[in-house]
């Protein structure tokens, strides 16, 4: 029987309103979740009807997160990771603090045997059907080694065979030009590892116009970078939508039909639809939700977390052989 998914009530902008409805959402679809966070609250936004762990504090997202980890332990982010870790919980979701969540997961489940350290693997829709598309790390570790960046090349082709199917996936690392000996200190030497490894589909370098139309499976980037490219192809995506939005609502009849046929479109790429980001590389299936998460992002999060139970993530993670890092991982 499995067991529940433990869900951050207490975590994103529209917590706990949102993170309730799409928890409800989920439990129709017959998937078992436990919310965590403050009862009054949760019952408040209509989850009294639900299973919940009692959690006091709230981790805000202005907050240092190693730091509000080891001083908010009965924090919601704190109570939903340690569920898993005792065996309540089959996975955790949380749209609360990135840094946080990767935090208490890192201390309370620990890493996989061999692993290095964690990486955060985000997944981009792709219209007309397409194969999302991984880019790691998106916001993990700010500061990395080629070794790590080589770990996260296994790691993200390996996660993108288990939840996309892909049989073979390519990977590709992010630079500013194609050629081998484009880009700075660090992806030159992780070229050189990437290169000389015939357990990955290696593409070579892509640049940034290549994330979401290129043509690899896998993206790899350090953390500080990765998180850059994700703000920004958020940012400039709401942009386009709302300046489209704006010039086609003043068009009379076929700017309105217009919206009609690009609105399934909009739908289709919305970051609502990919269901949260996967922490990997840790003792447990941890899916990061985006901060302004709406229900039907959380209910997609929960769906993920399901599945990535039911395929055995872990345990085909942890069959994943990693190159040795350059540091020790106590």
């Amino acid at each position: 029987m499995t067991l529940p998914v433990a869900v951050d009530a207490m975590g994103g902008d529209h917590a706990p309103g949102a993170v309730v409805e799409g928890a409800l959402d989920a439990v129709r679809e017959g998937l078992d979740v436990v919310l965590v966070g403050r009862r009054d609250a949760i019952v408040a936004a209509g989850g009294d009807s639900l299973d919940i762990i009692e959690a006091s504090e709230v981790i805000e997202m202005s907050e240092e997160p190693s730091r509000a980890v080891r001083t908010k332990k009965d924090s919601s982010i704190a109570r939903a990771v340690n569920a898993v870790r005792d065996g309540e919980a089959s996975a955790v979701v949380s749209a609360g603090n990135t840094g946080a969540v990767a935090a208490a997961a890192l201390l309370r489940l620990r890493r996989l045997p061999g692993v290095a350290r964690p990486a955060i693997a985000t997944a981009f829709p792709v219209p007309g059907g397409g194969t999302e598309r991984v880019l790691l790390d998106s916001g993990a570790m700010a500061d990395c080694n080629a070794r790590w960046l080589h770990q996260f090349a296994r790691l993200g082709s390996a996660y993108s065979r288990i939840r996309f199917g892909v049989a073979v996936p390519s990977v590709g690392l992010l630079s500013i030009g194609e050629e081998p000996e484009k880009g700075n200190l660090l992806v030159k030497e992780t070229h050189k590892l990437l290169a000389a490894d015939s357990e990955i589909d290696f593409f070579g370098n892509i640049e940034g116009r290549d994330v979401l139309d290129g043509p690899v499976d896998v993206v790899v980037t350090d953390g500080f970078t990765g998180n850059v490219v994700l703000k920004s192809l958020e940012g400039t995506a709401s942009f386009f939508v709302r300046l489209i939005l704006e010039r086609l609502s003043q068009s009379g009849p076929a700017g309105a039909e217009a919206l009609r046929l690009l609105a399934p479109l909009a739908d289709e790429m919305s970051p609502d639809s990919v269901g949260g980001a996967m922490l990997l590389g840790v003792r447990g299936v941890c899916v990061i939700a985006h901060g302004s998460s709406s229900p039907r992002a959380v209910t997609n999060a929960i769906r993920v977390a399901h599945r990535m139970v039911e395929a055995d993530l872990l345990g085909e993670l942890a069959a994943v052989s990693l190159p040795s890092p350059s540091v020790d991982h106590r």
